[in-house]
C-alpha cells in the first residue's frame, strides 16, 4: 500500500513541481524562476499553466486518476468506449474551468476519429506522444510483474484508443513494469532490467510507427545519467512530448536523483520542455520504488490540499485487482 501510494503521489508531486515550467526551454525557466526547488506559482499568463497555483496538478495526474477509476469500475475488461468518453468529458471540464492544459495531440486526434466512427483498434495507430506513459501508473499498480507479456498486454489495452503504436506502448510498458516491481518491493536499480525487457516486448505490439528501439534509448539514458550529466541527458535524449524522449529522460532523471523521488521531481522541473510529464513519470517510478514516506510530508500535504486528492481508496482498489490477477481469480 505504501509503494502504491508512493506511485500515485509521485505522479501528482512530479506533475505539480513541473507545472510552472512546462513547455518552456531551460533558459526561460531559469529567467522566470531561477532554479525551481519547491512548489511555486506559474508566472502570470503562462501559455499552458495560467490559472493554476503552486501545488496544483495538470492533465498528467487528472488523467491518471481517470484511468484508475475506470479500471476499478470495470476490472474484467478494458472498456475502450468508456475510456474515450471519460477523456472527452475531462477535456470539457478543463475548458469549463477556464484552463489551457487540454488533451494532447495524439489523444485529441484519436478521439476525434473514434467519434467519427473509426473502430477503437484503429484510432490510436498514429499516437507516439507520451500521453500513454504519463497515465500508465494504475496499470503497473494493478498488475503483478511475474508475467511480463501479460503486463505489457494490459499496457497495450490502455494504449489502444489513443496510443496504439510500438513507440508509445514500449515506453508505457517500461514505466508500468518499473512501478509494478516497485510496488512488489524492488529498488529502481533492480527494476530497470525488467523495464527494458518490457519495452522490448511492447515494441512488438501496436502499429509499427515511431521509434523501434525504446529499450535502447532507455539504456542509453541510464548510462548518460550514471555519469551524472544532466546537460548531456538533455542534449542526447531530449525532453519533448515524444515518448522516445520523455520516457528515457524520466529514467535518466531518477538515476540523477539517486532514486530520491522529490529530487527527481526537482530535476525534472528544471530540465526543460515537457517538465510536468517527465516529472510525473520519474516521480511515479521513484515513488513506487521507495514508498510514500520518501517524499517530504509537508509537500505531500500541500499537493493533497491544493487538489483535494484522496488517493488511498484508489490505491486500495488497484491493489485488489492486482491480488485477483495474481491468484487467477476473475475480479
Amino acid at each position: 500500500m505504501d509503494r502504491a501510494l508512493g506511485a500515485l503521489m509521485g505522479v501528482a508531486l512530479g506533475d505539480a513541481l513541473g507545472m510552472p515550467s512546462q513547455t518552456l526551454p531551460r533558459a526561460r525557466i531559469e529567467d522566470a524562476y531561477g532554479r525551481i526547488s519547491d512548489l511555486v506559482d506559474p508566472f502570470p499568463d503562462h501559455p499552458v499553466s495560467h490559472g493554476l497555483r503552486a501545488g496544483m496538478v495538470t492533465d498528467d495526474t487528472e488523467q491518471t486518476l481517470l484511468l484508475a477509476e475506470l479500471m476499478i469500475r470495470s476490472p474484467e475488461r478494458f472498456d475502450d468506449r468508456a475510456w474515450a468518453e471519460a477523456l472527452l468529458g475531462w477535456e470539457r471540464d478543463v475548458r469549463a474551468r477556464g484552463l489551457r492544459d487540454l488533451l494532447g495531440p495524439s489523444s485529441k486526434r484519436a478521439l476525434e476519429a473514434l467519434a467519427a466512427g473509426a473502430p477503437a483498434s484503429e484510432t490510436g495507430r498514429a499516437g507516439t506522444t507520451n500521453g500513454a506513459a504519463m497515465r500508465i501508473a494504475p496499470v503497473g499498480i494493478a498488475t503483478p510483474p511475474e508475467d511480463p507479456a501479460a503486463l505489457v498486454a494490459r499496457v497495450a489495452e490502455a494504449c489502444r484508443v489513443t496510443h496504439n503504436t510500438r513507440e508509445a506502448i514500449a515506453a508505457a510498458a517500461a514505466v508500468a513494469m518499473t512501478i509494478s516491481l516497485g510496488v512488489e518491493g524492488a529498488t529502481f536499480e533492480a527494476a530497470c532490467g525488467p523495464a527494458i525487457e518490457a519495452a522490448r516486448i511492447g515494441s512488438t505490439l501496436g502499429a509499427p510507427v515511431g521509434e523501434a528501439d525504446i529499450a535502447g534509448l532507455i539504456l542509453a539514458a541510464l548510462h548518460i545519467a550514471e555519469r551524472g550529466s544532466e546537460d548531456e541527458l538533455v542534449a542526447r535524449i531530449g525532453t519533448s512530448v515524444a515518448s522516445r524522449e520523455a520516457v528515457p529522460a524520466a529514467f535518466g532523471v531518477v538515476v540523477l536523483a539517486q532514486g530520491d523521488p522529490w529530487r527527481a521531481g526537482v530535476i525534472a522541473a528544471n530540465i526543460g520542455d515537457d517538465t510536468d510529464t517527465i516529472g510525473a513519470i520519474a516521480c511515479a517510478m521513484a515513488g513506487a520504488c521507495s514508498g510514500l514516506g520518501a517524499f517530504p510530508a509537508d509537500k505531500v500535504e500541500q499537493v493533497r490540499a491544493a487538489n483535494g486528492l484522496d488517493l488511498a481508496p484508489i490505491a486500495e482498489g488497484l491493489l485488489a485487482i492486482r491480488d485477483r490477477r495474481r491468484s487467477g481469480v476473475r475480479p
